[in-house]
């Protein structure tokens, strides 16, 4: 057999020892223990794990690393909004280019494949962050496939310019729509006109929903109804959701159960909701974070991801998804090797189903594979543990060295 890469001793997390990866043109032409072929280049990954790589499903890169630009005092969901959308006036598309180029690169290197991220298009921003963010997807698509959300952050019916924007962006590159009913005058019209353009452009619709700690502040019933009645389950995702996390379990699990049946995803944002969430509140602080591994459990399709880096929404960050599956197995006291193995697949395959792409080491499927400097992904999630170098399509397009330790001599 001839192959163009193969990768040595490399463990997969359903093989129960390390096996041989053989690439052709960019995709996986055979797995196995002690595969014999003559290939032009040999990987040894030395019995660390190898898997796809993460999938980032909802990332801000236009306003990421403006923390300069902005004041935080409150640090409230209100403050962030108006900060940031204060500081978005000036963006201009050159800095949001160099700003989303830098944060996509540490995306990379930590082990990045795939991303969602949203792009802010209101009279203040104009088209210029959206132009930047097309860039950035073309400019680095040799190492990670960028989906972008045309986005309503500041509400859809008080600014009819709005509409006629996103229609614009979801005609010349957008790949879905997203909304914001939280911060419309009209949530429920908002919800309706969002739907209405992912209808006539027929793409995915992704939502910023219910991000606060009163359960009963829902638009959740809205975008639930009009799923269901624009027959678009499966294609559907909500972001946040922090007030199922205010629910006790049973009635957490009633309203999970609906979301499944209504075919609507859910994404957790761990970072900013534990920073913004309980911010009313001077003892027994709230951690605002929704359990998305038992709403897997009710049938939820269920993700982790970023969301903000360095800003007045996440003063934190580095684009790395293992610190954030990392985070929220802590937040969520988490040990078990099932709920483990669900905080692991809810940064990787999980992300990848609520994206609608590809994902997967197996013959055929694409060559996207990253090291992890750890035995299997139990262990990676534990310890947090380092990416050693990424392919995608078979072309290798990151490397990390381990660090290393000069002890002196005993004796």
């Amino acid at each position: 057999m001839l192959a163009d890469l193969v990768f040595r001793n490399a463990q997969l997390a359903d093989q129960p020892g390390p096996v041989d990866i053989a690439v052709r043109d960019g995709r996986i032409v055979a797995i196995g223990a002690n595969i014999r072929c003559d290939a032009v280049t040999e990987e040894d990954v030395d019995g660390n794990f190898a898997f796809p790589g993460f999938v980032d499903s909802h990332i801000h890169l236009d306003k990421a690393c403006i923390l300069e630009r902005c004041t935080i005092c409150a640090g409230t969901l209100e403050e962030a909004v108006r900060e940031t959308a204060k500081a978005k006036a000036g963006f201009s598309e050159e800095d949001v280019f160099e700003r989303a180029s830098a944060v996509v690169r540490q995306a990379i290197v930590h082990g990045t494949t795939h991303m969602r991220t949203f792009v802010e298009i209101d009279p203040r921003a104009g088209m210029r962050a959206f132009e930047a963010i097309k860039r950035v997807r073309e400019r680095f698509k040799f190492a990670i496939d960028i989906q972008i959300c045309a986005f309503a952050q500041e509400g859809f019916t008080q600014e009819p310019e709005t509409e006629g924007m996103l229609d614009e962006a979801l005609r010349t590159g957008a790949d879905l729509i997203g909304g914001c009913p939280y911060t419309d005058l009209r949530p429920e019209e908002h919800i309706r006109r969002i739907f209405a353009l992912a209808r006539k452009h027929d793409v995915d619709v992704d939502f910023h929903l219910d991000f606060s700690l009163d359960p009963k502040k829902t638009d959740l019933p809205a975008v639930i109804e009009a799923t269901q009645a624009n027959a678009y389950g499966g294609r559907v995702t909500i972001g946040h959701v922090t007030n199922l996390s205010a629910l006790d379990p049973a009635a957490r699990s009633i309203i999970a159960r609906k979301i499944a049946a209504a075919g609507i995803a859910v994404t957790v944002l761990p970072a900013t909701d534990l920073f913004l969430m309980g911010r009313d509140q001077q003892f027994n602080i709230a951690r605002g974070v929704t359990p998305a591994h038992l709403m897997l459990k009710d049938g939820v399709r269920a993700a982790i991801a970023t969301n903000n880096i360095l800003n007045p929404f996440t003063p934190f960050g580095d684009a790395s998804l293992m610190r954030m599956a990392n985070l929220y197995a802590n937040v969520m006291q988490l040990s078990r090797d099932e709920d483990i193995d669900a905080v692991f697949h809810m940064v990787g395959a999980h992300a990848a189903t609520i994206k609608r792409v590809p994902y997967g080491l197996a013959v055929g499927a694409v060559a996207d594979v990253v090291i992890l400097d750890a035995q299997d992904h139990r262990s990676s999630v534990r310890s947090g543990a380092q990416t050693l170098a990424g392919w995608k399509a078979g072309r290798k397009t990151f490397v990390r060295s381990r660090p290393q330790l000069f002890e002196p001599n005993v004796g």
